[in-house]
């Protein structure tokens, strides 16, 4: 009876560890399975190549090229935002805050991650942009840097927190190495425990970076949802997720070509952030033997 109760929880556990993994296969299943007609009709040449998105036109076009240049430049804007500011948040609670400072700070700044998307793309397009405009006269009220800077601010929490869990993780001998010779206490933090911990912040800029690849609410409101070809954040512009969320409200009729377009989109998001957790967990790999 003993053996039955523990082969049926261990069964149970083996179903809950492979449950994300069918998941995964049913949404990639799905994805390529909708996304085969599409190609039956657009050659994948002219899908990456083409300069131009315009599936909801009488003259449609196809080309992946502007919704990724929206999707890279938003990202990019938000990680100059997210990831020093971040890293230095994580650094302060780890190195600089007493543990029951840490307890109240912690919890309030991850509390940035719980206000729902769509607060921040009307912070960004009633609060942001107004104060850019008076920086850029020419800045129109849809356009890419207030999106960015807004998504890099919501994204804090997610690298400060894992970041400062891996920094409180490394020996405490190493911090007691580095004041025994003399270095000071932000010395020790950025020359020692940061390198130290290095593997896990990685996990923490590839988490950020996924969570910017893959947010919808701030771009779609704030940005545009205008798929131009520019690399000026000044400009409207539209990313691979506010795409979806254009053609899901209706505009294209179900099964046609056009429709199809967003599981294409999706299948390309998810290359996208396959691609960028596999370099990092190539990194995170290199620096765990370095250590």
């Amino acid at each position: 009876m003993r053996r039955l109760k523990e082969a049926l929880i261990e069964s149970i556990l083996f179903l809950a560890a492979a449950s994300s993994v069918f998941v995964t296969m049913g949404i990639v299943g799905i994805l390529v399975t909708e996304s085969i007609p599409f190609f039956k009709h657009v050659s994948f040449w002219q899908f990456i190549t083409d300069p131009e998105w315009t599936p909801l036109f009488e003259n449609a076009h196809y080309g992946i090229l502007p919704l990724l240049c929206g999707t890279f430049l938003t990202t990019i804007i938000a990680l100059l935002v997210a990831i020093p500011l971040g890293t230095v948040a994580a650094a302060f609670l780890s190195e600089y805050v007493r543990p029951n400072v840490r307890e109240v700070l912690k919890p309030v700044l991850e509390m940035l991650a719980a206000v729902p998307t769509v607060v921040y793309g009307y912070f960004a397009l009633l609060f942001v942009t107004p104060l850019l405009q008076k920086v850029f006269p020419s800045m129109g009220g849809f356009n890419v840097l207030s999106a960015g800077l807004v998504m890099g601010v919501m994204i804090i929490p997610y690298i400060s927190s894992l970041s400062e869990d891996a920094m409180r993780s490394v020996p405490s001998h190493l911090r007691e190495a580095s004041f025994a010779v003399g270095a000071s206490r932000i010395q020790t933090a950025f020359r020692v425990v940061i390198p130290a911990a290095f593997s896990g912040i990685t996990s923490a800029y590839i988490l950020g970076i996924s969570r910017a690849l893959g947010e919808t609410m701030v771009v779609a409101i704030a940005a545009g949802m205008q798929p131009n070809l520019t690399l000026n954040p000044l400009e409207p512009s539209a990313t691979i997720t506010a795409f979806i969320v254009q053609v899901s409200l209706g505009d294209l009729p179900h099964g046609s070509i056009g429709y199809q377009s967003i599981y294409v989109a999706g299948l390309s998001l998810l290359c996208l952030t396959l691609c960028f957790n596999v370099i990092g967990l190539w990194l995170r790999k290199k620096f765990q033997e370095k250590e």
